[in-house]
């Protein structure tokens, strides 16, 4: 049965990309090599959400991800969801949203979830989102707020 993991992080930095590391950081899966894919849960999933992610494997290994982020001025608030449903065969998808305003990121989320389950002949039966808001500071810099579901473990790029 998959694994799948969610996390979430916020972070600032110097720049966008430092800001996104920290988040990253923040969320525990710093030291992979993201690859990030569309939106569908393989048949069987479970799905567990996490403060921040395990130990999954050597550092610089690819790990599997879908992932919502946004970064913006530090002065301002990112906000980051990721939603997911599932039929009763535990196959799904997920949707992911993000913006400056965690209210409307999160009806973005429940909008595109809808118009997921109309494409598809399955049997909905849950539905939930996981959220990041970053908090707006005086900083100089960037901040960024993630949330990123994690399929599996790592492994080797080579």
């Amino acid at each position: 049965m998959p694994m799948i993991r969610i996390v979430s992080g916020t972070g600032t930095g110097p720049t966008e990309l430092a800001a996104y590391d920290t988040a990253l950081a923040d969320a525990g899966i710093h030291n992979y090599n993201l690859i990030t894919v569309s939106s569908m849960i393989p048949m069987g999933s479970r799905i567990e959400v996490l403060d921040s992610a395990p130990d999954l494997g050597p550092a610089g290994e690819k790990l599997t991800v879908v992932e919502a982020c946004k970064t913006v001025e530090a002065d301002a608030t990112a906000c980051a969801a990721l939603g997911w449903t599932l039929d009763d065969a535990d196959r799904g998808l997920f949707y992911e949203a993000s913006g400056t305003d965690l209210e409307a990121v999160e009806e973005m989320v429940g909008t595109g979830l809808a118009a997921g389950r109309e494409l598809r002949d399955w049997s909905f039966a849950d539905e939930r989102i996981a959220t990041a808001e970053s908090d707006p500071t005086t900083d100089d810099g960037y901040t960024t707020a993630l949330v990123a579901g994690i399929y599996g473990e790592s492994e080797p790029i080579a």
